[in-house]
């Protein structure tokens, strides 16, 4: 009688707990987060019970790091980028994650084996290939540009460019537009030579420079004639052009791909149905259900196949994705132990700069 009753005092206690279940996702906003929404939040929503409550922030590596050292965190999971991932998880701000806990691909490929190379970490799970690339307004150029040179060329064509204000991917670009191959960036970038290299081609554009913080600026730059080039979140420029008929045109040239990934800052209040979540929504199907939003590569090999069209049911994804053959001529690959460990210098470097 006695198990019985603590029994069904458990049992009480825990469809207690499951009516008020809830998870804190933040993301980035804009196209991204809606995104995510529609891929991951709906379906997890209608198959748990589970309340996904959104929230969005220009860079959500800052919020979490803010909670976790005030010990006041409200947020469960964050899609942040690769180096803020290995930076946080090394500072221990975040929960490690246990891969074992992650579906196997549908031919019963395990997790490890199936996602691709680096998309998961001690503290974090990837679930999008992405890029930082430059685009222009068709409507503002008298002939098109077709390389990184051309973002730093305004001889031949004159006019503000937006740019993300942060060292990372600037420095890396600025090298490849002064004849630096791609190979050779990381390399050059950790010698002194090589900083003041990209702060000085950075500087032929300076007085040029329109400084974007969030996803969603670049595309309304573009839109409003502020800018006549400027560097964008790859997802974000095709769905303005794709999915608001924007006439815009993405260069792939100088490309500089990355990693988003879902993480769990140290004392998440809700740190079961977080984890929860990160399974539900990397699996292959949810992976490749995003990409018929935005065009970003899903991070398991499995879910490749699986992605075909927009929304709008006409336009062909693979083409735009930032892992297209036809894009990664020349290519660069984020560097996430280089940003981990140089971010805060580069930073400060960065920031004197801008006060020049």
């Amino acid at each position: 009688m006695k198990k019985t009753l603590i029994l069904t005092t458990a049992l009480t206690g825990f469809a207690f707990a499951a009516s008020a279940q809830e998870v804190t996702v933040m993301s980035w906003g804009g196209a991204y987060t809606k995104s995510q929404v529609e891929a991951y939040h709906k379906p997890f929503m209608a198959e748990t019970g589970i309340t996904v409550n959104s929230v969005d922030a220009d860079n959500p590596a800052t919020p979490i790091k803010a909670q976790v050292e005030a010990g006041n965190v409200t947020v469960d999971v964050a899609d942040v980028e690769y180096s803020d991932a290995i930076r946080l998880c090394d500072e221990g701000l975040l929960e490690e994650i246990d891969h074992s806990m992650l579906p196997d691909a549908p031919d019963g490929t395990s997790p490890q084996d199936d996602f691709i190379e680096g998309a998961l970490t001690d503290c974090a799970v990837a679930n999008i290939v992405w890029s930082t690339v430059f685009a222009y307004n068709t409507e503002n150029v008298t002939s098109a540009p077709d390389s990184i040179d051309d973002f730093f060329n305004l001889v031949d064509y004159p006019g503000k460019r937006g740019m993300r204000k942060s060292a990372k991917a600037n420095l890396e670009m600025a090298l490849m537009a002064d004849g630096v191959p791609a190979a050779e960036v990381y390399d050059l970038l950790e010698t002194d030579e090589g900083v003041d290299r990209a702060f000085a081609k950075l500087d032929t554009i300076k007085d040029e420079i329109v400084w974007w913080e969030a996803g969603a600026q670049p595309p309304q730059l573009l839109a409003d004639g502020e800018v006549v080039m400027s560097t964008a979140y790859n997802g974000r420029i095709f769905n303005a052009a794709i999915g608001e008929g924007q006439p815009f045109e993405i260069v792939w040239d100088g490309q500089i791909m990355d990693f988003d990934l879902f993480v769990v800052p140290r004392g998440a209040p809700n740190k079961e149905e977080a984890l929860q979540f990160i399974a539900f929504s990397t699996d292959t199907q949810r992976l490749a259900d995003q990409a018929s939003w935005i065009s970003y590569g899903p991070a398991r090999k499995s879910s490749g196949a699986l992605v075909g069209k927009f929304m709008d049911g006409e336009t062909d994804m693979a083409p735009h994705m930032p892992t297209a053959e036809a894009n990664l001529e020349n290519a660069l690959v984020n560097n996430f132990e280089f940003w981990a460990d140089r971010d805060t210098e580069l930073s400060e470097r960065f920031n004197a700069w801008l006060a020049q």
